[in-house]
């Protein structure tokens, strides 16, 4: 790993002097940011600090939430979905695609932001833009004729005639994490708008100025603040009052944190929405071009440094090309760069705190004590800033180490070697979660058929995550310990909302509705009943 300077040259490792464009956000950032944090519903007076990962300096003061807050924003709420659901899709649409033109006309400001509040690279910071602007033109322009009422075959052909139209849940809780905060908070709160629906969002501190700017956008185009209300604070708290008030709850997070989530939701019976966590298999397969697959390995595996739900975090790699696939993986993350730049230059950026760091070192330590060994990678990297960390490749991973079934979530992935196809997809199966994998192939038709083995939400072909992620008219989410429902597609606009059928008898024939009225319709009934199912009708 190098790091980079903005002009391009190469630095010794111990070099800490600051690049071109400034890492540290100036008087007109904190101005900026202390704007945005207005828009908290926090009253109480109560702030907490919150570092940039690129520096390890204070970023801002975020205002913190307290229940009454939340209680507030749920009663604002509630007020404005009412007209919001009258104003209809066209309307709505109109608002939302004012939206996408505003998020695309603010990428760079969207783009320092994520930067200072994640630590990722500008590059995968532009993943975030690129996937809220495409969820909210979806959704926008998708709403209508998923939601829109529409005829359903009567119980009594020509007697009975039935509609189902669709009705807005009401006040959505959409709860967020801090490493997609742009899009994954668009994802929940964008198809809910377009349903019709409210939200009351609690973002997590580390994520707040970009879920805060990105609702920014969306007020400027249209949508009324009371709406869409922020609260932040801690997540048991903040989060449970939500979920204690909400029609419908997302959640993104741990999987231990979203048992908890859907066990609130069933008890107060509303449904919930939950993506969780993930140990998301690679399969490497004995018909690849090396050199590429180790670029897109590479890719899979550390984007935002293996801090997203979606990265892979195992590789099995057939005995065929290993030997070739490991060192052209070698050789690519050892060419690549590290470091905090706020421009392109860089491959991988930094990981999000402390708290991520430990857990790195941690799962690092315990693999390496136990007898993994380190195949590139593996160090810390105070000089670039203090939570960087050298995308680390580990071979020999046992079930007794922390990394072989445990989510590391940042800058670890093991490579294991397998016999066949088989091997591998057995393999790829075995763990508790299902929510992303990925096949690399010379062939799509094979990479199609080993899809179809895996036990997961979404899969990948010659892609690490990618593909299904930016596929928004698509569903997304996991199997087994990785969640439920789905988000994005018309599965997504259609969680939050509540189908309602309506009947209406044409007064052609007359019901049964007194003893002496059955004698003589029952034969009639049942002619009908076997001439429907002569002819196939549902």
């Amino acid at each position: 790993m190098v790091p980079r300077s903005a002009t391009g040259t190469v630095d010794s490792p111990t070099v800490s002097a600051r690049p071109a464009i400034s890492t540290r956000p100036d008087d007109a950032d904190a101005a900026r940011f202390a704007a945005l944090d207005a828009s908290i519903v926090a009253r109480g007076g109560d702030t907490r600090s919150v570092i940039t990962p690129l520096t390890g300096a204070t970023l801002h003061e975020l205002p913190q939430s307290t229940d009454a807050d939340v209680a507030e924003a749920f009663s604002r709420a509630r007020l404005a979905q009412i007209g919001w659901a009258r104003s209809g899709f066209a309307h709505r649409r109109a608002v939302l695609l004012r939206a996408h033109d505003l998020l695309l006309d603010r990428r760079e400001e969207l783009l320092d932001i994520l930067q200072f509040e994640t630590g990722k690279t500008r590059g995968q910071a532009f993943e975030e833009i690129y996937q809220a602007a495409a969820v909210t033109r979806y959704n926008a322009l998708a709403a209508a004729s998923a939601l829109s009422g529409h005829r359903r075959r009567g119980g009594v052909p020509t007697v009975v005639t039935t509609r189902v139209r669709y009705r807005p849940k009401g006040v959505i809780g959409v709860i967020t994490p801090w490493n997609y905060p742009l899009s994954l908070a668009a994802m929940d709160v964008v198809a809910a708008l377009a349903a019709g629906c409210a939200v009351v969002q609690k973002a997590d501190d580390q994520g707040a100025l970009s879920v805060l700017a990105l609702r920014e956008a969306f007020i400027e185009a249209g949508v009324p603040a009371d709406l869409w209300a922020v609260v932040a604070g801690d997540g048991a708290e903040i989060g449970g009052a939500v979920t204690d008030r909400a029609d419908y709850i997302c959640f993104t997070g741990s999987t231990a944190t979203g048992r908890t989530v859907a066990v609130k939701a069933a008890t107060r019976l509303i449904g919930v929405s939950l993506e969780l966590g993930g140990k998301n298999p690679l399969l490497v397969l004995d018909d690849v071009d090396t050199e590429k697959a180790a670029t897109d390995a590479a890719y899979a595996c550390f984007s935002s440094l293996g801090q997203l739900c979606v990265s892979i975090e195992r590789i099995y790699v057939d005995q065929a090309v290993a030997g070739e696939f490991a060192a052209a993986l070698v050789e690519r993350l050892e060419g690549s760069t590290l470091g905090p730049d706020l421009d392109y230059s860089n491959d991988f950026g930094s990981l999000a705190g402390p708290a991520q760091l430990a857990r790195v070192q941690a799962h690092l330590d315990d693999a390496v004590a136990k007898g993994a060994t380190v195949l590139v990678g593996g160090r810390h990297r105070p000089d670039l800033g203090p939570f960087f960390f050298e995308p680390t490749v580990l071979t020999g991973v046992t079930p007794d180490m922390l990394c072989y079934a445990e989510e590391t979530f940042g800058a670890i992935v093991s490579l294991t070697v397998v016999g066949n196809e088989t091997e591998a997809v057995m393999a790829a199966n075995d763990s508790e979660f299902g929510l992303n994998a990925a096949v690399l192939t010379g062939s799509t038709s094979r990479g199609l058929r080993v899809a179809d083995a895996l036990e997961a939400g979404s899969v990948n072909i010659n892609e690490g995550y990618r593909g299904t992620f930016s596929s928004v008219d698509a569903p997304m989410g996991g199997v087994k310990q990785s969640g439920l429902g789905r988000r994005n597609g018309i599965e997504g606009l259609r969680r939050f909302v509540d189908p309602v059928t309506v009947s209406a008898t044409t007064g052609l024939i007359g019901l049964p509705r007194t003893a002496s009225e059955f004698p003589p319709l029952v034969p009639v009934m049942i002619t009908l009943l076997r001439s429907l199912k002569a002819i196939r009708r549902r």
